[in-house]
């Protein structure tokens, strides 16, 4: 399944969030959205989930338009994670894990023994099994975003796009949020994730979309595009870039340009 987003402009009171971004992610590829805080990557998101409407471009679900597609099969190939992870409801961590078999059923239709173990295959990869029964509004902000991730992973979509899906998991849980949506990809499916921690993002990413004030400064691999210019050039700070054995790793050092940014 192939997301394309061709030359997407998006304002708010007049004030632009987007400026003519061109992206796209094929199958198998972990893609991370990256930059600072406003640089317009939440709204991106959005926008290729169908959440948000674009004031100018298209975007493309397999050479598409997304308004022509099913919305019922759209859902079936698509799941969105919301920044924060927020429960509206107070259901059981099951029920709410259980509403994510939904693009697969018909009205009233009472769940199947498929269902049933799809679910319950959900609850023991995001580690929810033993929250079963506890109502999602009492548990914590990284037990709630666990829940919502295993709902995802009961729908079984094709694409996951997933908003700061470990900015509230201990680092247990951020390394076994990012490889689990790695295996995703790794089986065929495709994931587009917004993250801060640019060395999660360097680590699982097979390719990084740096933004800053709504346009695209580049999309390369994170060897390519985790540099010191990069990063002093958009997120206002000097850093170290080591490449090791083990990977590139980015050590924060000082603030530079901030203020001149804000």
């Amino acid at each position: 399944m192939k997301v394309q987003a061709k030359n997407i402009s998006l304002c708010y009171n007049t004030c632009p969030v987007l400026d003519q971004v061109d992206f796209e992610i094929a199958e198998g590829e972990l893609v991370g959205l990256i930059g600072p805080n406003g640089a317009g990557k939440t709204s991106l998101l959005k926008i290729l989930a169908g959440i948000q409407q674009p004031d100018n471009g298209e975007l493309l679900i397999d050479g598409a338009r997304l308004d022509e597609i099913n919305r019922k099969a759209l859902a079936k190939k698509m799941a969105y994670l919301e920044q924060g992870a927020p429960a509206y409801w107070p259901l059981t961590v099951q029920r709410v894990i259980e509403l994510g078999r939904m693009p697969h059923q018909n009205p009233w239709q009472a769940l199947t023994d498929e269902d049933h173990d799809i679910i319950e295959k959900a609850m023991v990869t995001a580690d929810v099994h033993l929250l079963r029964n506890r109502t999602v509004t009492t548990l914590s902000g990284g037990e709630r975003l666990r829940v919502m991730l295993a709902r995802i992973f009961a729908t079984q979509p094709n694409v996951i796009l997933a908003d700061e899906p470990i900015a509230a998991l201990d680092p247990y849980h951020q390394l076994q949020t990012m490889e689990l949506l790695k295996q995703h990809c790794k089986q065929g499916g495709s994931c587009i994730v917004v993250l801060h921690d640019l060395n999660m993002a360097a680590r699982f990413c097979d390719r990084l979309a740096l933004l800053n004030l709504g346009e695209l400064v580049q999309d390369s691999h994170p060897e390519a595009l985790l540099n010191s210019n990069n990063i002093e050039k958009v997120y206002g700070i000097r850093a170290e870039c080591i490449r090791n054995d083990n990977g590139l790793w980015i050590i924060p050092k000082e603030r530079t340009h901030w203020d001149e940014k804000t």
